[in-house]
């Protein structure tokens, strides 16, 4: 048996659902709305006291972020509003429990993915996933969808009595690697792991029973990565997304699809990829037409209709029918379309237990590689089909949506919040007219209520690394940005599941360019201010602001430099 780095971390038990409590909630919903009060006031005096007597070029700017952050503020107590967790139901006995009319045993299908993985990792994965247990007789067919067309795969998948499932190309990624599984299996429901996915045995019966309601497409479980090391040095932990983000979700149906830990109704899946064939046709179909108009004007009727048949075709044969959306973000987007299917009504459901585990990025390199792939697939779902103009979805869901698609514009605020303190140190010059009782009388109370109202309404999450990161990300997050508006296609790659024996400066030098500034620039201020020739009170405020600035990008900074062993 193949030692691994985290075989120390095999005894780990996840974290549980914070318990929802009511009192906490009408504390959280009423600190929010104070907190957002306070913010639009002291908008509303930034935008008319604050900026005369200060640069244009500099004021302008940094007013303009700090109302687009509160924009992100508001979308983020929008989307956190309400917890209202699913009511579990018993596991289903047979296929006609779930709305089908066969009155047998569910078939479950189990895929587990994979490309470049170490294939005895896969195999822990698949062992776990033999080991899922149901209370009533179930076909279980366990499936490796190997996109890598590897032997050692194919042998792992031999030994372990499991289906091996391939293809001649890799067209679609992981999206077309899933479509291919479906058109050779015939699984009622289907569990999507990730390589690393190791299933817990309770899996299926605690989540099952949701299909009982005929309009449940998907059912999403959290995501935990067990092998997180001490102090969480890449702000992986996912807790603050999936048990506090997704988890407030359910309510208005907008808890969306993140892949890994999420089991699937073969039909919603099969009936939305018909409708968005047959759009896609239709479409070709009225641009062959517009192109070559002259069919229309054919005064013989079945020629006509002969001419359309074929434009039919020929449009049906050169599109693909794609179950799975080939896209970097094919899990999102497939939600994306579920819900905004009015006419079916899909629903979701967001089950908060942790009911798998799976490795976490190791380094730098593969940090940035999953979370570049997470901006970019976002944002460019939002370029071609933004939310806000989706037919179909409700007013709810496209503010979740619209609100997880505004947080990866972070860069927008972010780069010029951490840009003004140093800004200030080596000009002096002020983004605001002064810093006088009238800006802390504004300012001050509006931080802290929003900071207050964020404690609140993550109750019993770490957000520290959460926090962090989310000015630390503003580099990936900008490279996104710049691709999707240059119209360069976001590739998927697979995120490493080991570590290198190496460093990563080069992907946070704009980090430590930041923190040298602004160290070097509070020392060269400071100076000033002992001199008496610069004011100490604009001088106090930029060296708070400049030190939460340095603590947010010194973590990214560390992991760049730090030299781990490889796995």
């Amino acid at each position: 048996m193949a030692a691994w780095y985290f075989d120390a971390f095999e005894a780990r038990t996840p974290p549980v659902p914070v318990p929802h409590s009511a009192p906490r909630e009408f504390v959280f919903q009423t600190t929010a709305v104070a907190a957002l009060a306070l913010g639009a006031w002291y908008l509303h005096w930034r935008w008319t006291a604050s900026l005369q007597g200060a640069p244009v070029w500099f004021a302008a700017p940094l007013v303009v972020a700090e109302s687009l952050a509160f924009i992100g503020s508001l979308l983020f107590f929008l989307s956190i509003w309400r917890n209202r967790d699913p009511v579990p139901q018993a596991p289903p006995r047979t296929a006609g429990e779930i709305g089908l009319e066969q009155n047998r045993p569910l078939i479950v299908d189990v895929f587990f993915p994979t490309f470049t993985e170490d294939p005895e990792l896969v195999r822990l994965s698949i062992q776990d996933g033999k080991r899922l247990r149901y209370p009533h007789p179930i076909d279980l067919r366990i499936h490796v969808l190997d996109d890598g067309k590897r032997a050692a795969m194919k042998k792992v998948a031999d030994e372990e009595g499991v289906g091996y499932l391939s293809r001649s190309s890799n067209v679609g990624y992981k999206a077309g690697n899933l479509r291919n599984a479906l058109e050779q299996t015939q699984g009622d429901l289907v569990l999507i792991c990730d390589a690393d996915t190791r299933p817990f045995p309770q899996l299926l019966e605690r989540t099952l029973g949701y299909f009982r309601d005929p309009e449940v497409a998907w059912v999403q479980t959290p995501q935990w990565f067990f092998d997180l090391q001490p102090g969480d040095p890449l702000g992986n932990d996912p807790q603050l997304f999936f048990d506090v983000i997704q988890r407030r979700r359910n309510w208005c149906n907008a808890a969306f699809c993140c892949g890994a830990g999420s089991i699937h109704r073969r039909e919603a899946v099969m009936e939305a990829a018909l409708k968005s064939f047959g759009r896609q046709v239709e479409q070709q179909v009225l641009e062959s037409a517009r192109r070559a108009p002259d069919h229309l004007e054919v005064e013989d009727a079945e020629l006509r209709q002969a001419l359309h048949s074929a434009l039919v075709g020929e449009a049906a044969r050169a599109t693909e029918l794609t179950p799975y959306k080939f896209h970097v973000s094919e899990d999102l987007y497939t939600s994306y379309l579920l819900h905004s299917d009015s006419e079916r009504g899909w629903r979701s459901i967001y089950h908060p237990e942790v009911l798998s585990k799976m490795l976490s990025p190791q380094d730098l390199l593969a940090w940035t590689i999953q979370r570049f792939k997470y901006a970019g697939g976002t944002l460019d779902i939002g370029a071609h089909d933004n939310p806000l103009f989706q037919r179909g979805l409700s007013g709810w869901q496209k503010l979740m949506y619209t609100a997880t698609l505004w947080s990866y514009f972070a860069p927008l605020w972010t780069v010029p919040f951490l840009l003004a303190p140093p800004i200030y140190f080596f000009t002096g010059l002020a983004p605001v007219g002064t810093y006088d009782a009238a800006f802390y009388g504004h300012a001050l109370p509006f931080l802290l209520l929003n900071r207050l109202a964020f404690m609140l309404g993550s109750w019993g999450v770490d957000s520290t690394r959460g926090e962090q990161y989310y000015l630390g990300f503003f580099w990936v997050n900008l490279r996104a940005i710049l691709d999707v508006l240059r119209g360069k296609p976001i590739k998927f790659e697979v995120t490493p599941k080991t570590r290198e024996a190496r460093r990563f400066v080069s992907l946070a030098w704009p980090h430590l360019l930041l923190i040298s500034l602004t160290i070097a620039g509070a020392l060269f201020r400071g100076v000033q201010v002992a001199r008496g020739t610069a004011a100490p009170s604009a001088y106090v405020a930029n060296v708070f602001w400049g030190a939460n600035n340095v603590w947010s990008l010194w973590p990214l900074l560390l992991a760049a430099v730090r030299r781990q062993g490889a796995a």
